[in-house]
């Protein structure tokens, strides 16, 4: 018993390790595939609803049936599987870019309902998830110069739903069943996220915007570096 457990726990104490290399020393990988699996490994963590939507639930006492029936993600809250899949990977990347930089935002509001541990983790889930973002983006236009990020000019493309709902919640009911549901979303996101992402590893992908040749023969197009959270474009518009 205590042989699997340790089992379970020991991929689990790893991969938190590597989130807090990428977030303590910044540094870009620039083996594509090493870099690739880090993304890969990092998706996987952060879909799993244990590390965020089922402790807020716990913490909230959001635990009957009932109740977690109206947890459910809202439509619009993150893009949709097939919408990220029509991206080409600089989209892609940047629309990891601003939809994470939303969830820091959400994390950063709910600092009092959550358990500290689980919100601190999160964001550093992020965090680190961000970092080899940035790092991918820089790989693919060949260059690993940090100077060389410039960032782009907005431009219309697919549009991000708002972070919250224009009208505040009418209880704190209503307010713990909304913030529920918008982690269940990111939960879904980030499964969604590691499904594109595998699909950049398999010889053929499900689209051919994503494939490997097409998108590292890409021009030198710039992107804005993750977690300048406070230059995110105008709401409802992402850079192209």
């Amino acid at each position: 018993m205590r042989a699997q457990r340790m089992q379970r726990t020991l991929p689990s104490l790893v991969l938190r390790l590597l989130f807090l290399c990428t977030v303590a020393t910044g540094k870009c990988s620039g083996k594509y595939h090493e870099l690739l699996l880090q993304l890969q490994r990092q998706a996987d963590l952060m879909q799993d609803t244990r590390t965020l939507v089922d402790p807020y639930i716990r913490f909230q006492g959001l635990e009957s049936p009932k109740l977690q029936e109206h947890c459910r993600e809202h439509p619009g809250d993150f893009p949709s599987e097939d919408a990220l899949w029509r991206l080409s990977r600089q989209e892609f990347l940047r629309t990891l870019n601003v939809t994470l930089g939303l969830v820091l935002r959400m994390l950063s509001a709910l600092q009092q309902d959550l358990p500290e541990a689980a919100q601190q983790q999160a964001e550093m889930n992020v965090r680190g998830f961000g970092n080899n973002i940035h790092c991918m983006a820089q790989l693919l236009r060949g260059s690993l110069d940090p100077e060389a990020a410039e960032p782009t000019q907005p431009g219309p493309g697919p549009t991000l739903p708002p972070l919250l709902p224009p009208m505040p919640p009418s209880s704190t009911f209503q307010r713990k069943l909304r913030n529920c549901r918008f982690l269940r979303g990111y939960h879904r996101f980030m499964r969604a996220a590691g499904h594109v992402l595998r699909g950049w590893g398999e010889r053929r992908g499900r689209s051919r915007r994503h494939s490997p040749h097409r998108a590292l023969q890409r021009g030198a197009r710039r992107t804005r570096p993750f977690l300048e959270v406070r230059r995110l474009s105008p709401r409802g518009q992402l850079p192209r």
